[in-house]
């Protein structure tokens, strides 16, 4: 265990330190296409507009009245394995008023990458999609709604070629809503296991779009991650752009986009550490 000492930082109003407990962050071994960590002293203002946004679309995916300082939160916990003390924790919240454009039957705020277009560089190739999370006892998930985390929704919005959900799952069952889920574009679930409630929990996807394949990876905490599942053919053409964030669906409707069952005075959120896509060729993961 390290020991360190760090000025606090203010944020939003908020004093923040980074956590009491360190472990050496691993670095990315592969090139970094899109890069989502996030380093300490960032203002949250900074994601608000063009001018000063360096990771991620000011503008989507959320409510076009509402600024991004006001939808993200920079809690104090530990860091996730590839942060280290270098780089913050990042928290995507959802209220009443997370309402993107007409879509009235969802609470929304997914975060695009800065420079991510439906025919770029995510696209193509061999790219391996890193995202770690875990749970705020403060905005626990309601996990009798169904949740969209992480997903790559294709460019003509008719689906998303992989997606990574929690809670029940509408028209399924209830038995494993605890669990986080990789699903493929048809809702054919790649992989699951628990949400755990008190560690970072550490995902990759690797997605090849040459062979039509997905190869999911996962560890707890500062464990490296290992292959759980996969190489599988899965159906990832159709260009698109990725979102992290929050996408929580109504209940007690077929028509999710436009109406069903919302809580009144949400408060939700879901903790994000270690984003980012690298270039996979060559079989380069970083683990």
């Amino acid at each position: 265990m390290h020991s360190y000492s760090l000025a606090i930082v203010l944020l939003a109003g908020t004093a923040l330190a980074l956590p009491p407990r360190f472990h050496a962050a691993v670095k990315p071994s592969c090139p970094i296409v899109f890069d989502g960590r996030i380093p300490v002293g960032t203002a949250p203002t900074s994601f608000d507009t063009y001018a000063t946004a360096t990771y991620f679309n000011p503008d989507y995916v959320k409510n076009l009245t509402t600024k991004w300082s006001e939808i993200l939160k920079f809690p104090t916990v530990d860091p996730s394995r590839f942060d280290g003390t270098d780089y913050i924790p990042l928290e995507v919240t959802v209220n009443d008023k997370s309402i993107f454009q007409t879509q009235n039957g969802f609470r929304r705020a997914g975060l695009q990458f800065l420079k991510d277009t439906s025919d770029g560089p995510g696209t193509v190739g061999v790219k391996t999609l890193h995202w770690s999370v875990r749970q705020d006892a403060a905005r626990p998930l309601n996990l009798t709604h169904e949740y969209l985390n992480a997903w790559h929704e294709a460019a003509d919005y008719s689906s998303n070629q992989i997606q990574f959900q929690a809670g029940q799952i509408i028209g399924g069952s209830a038995a494993d809503k605890n669990n986080f889920k990789i699903l493929n574009r048809s809702g054919k679930s790649l992989y699951s296991v628990a949400i755990d409630k008190t560690n970072w929990q550490n995902f990759a996807i690797k997605l090849d779009y040459n062979q039509n394949q997905v190869q999911i990876y996962y560890s707890v905490g500062a464990a490296a991650l290992k292959s759980v599942a996969g190489p599988v053919a899965a159906d990832i053409s159709g260009g698109g752009q990725f979102q992290l964030g929050i996408l929580k669906k109504p209940t007690g409707t077929s028509d999710v986009v436009n109406g069903g069952y919302q809580e009144k005075n949400l408060n939700e959120g879901q903790i994000y550490g270690g984003l980012f896509l690298e270039d996979s060729a060559d079989g380069c993961v970083t683990l």
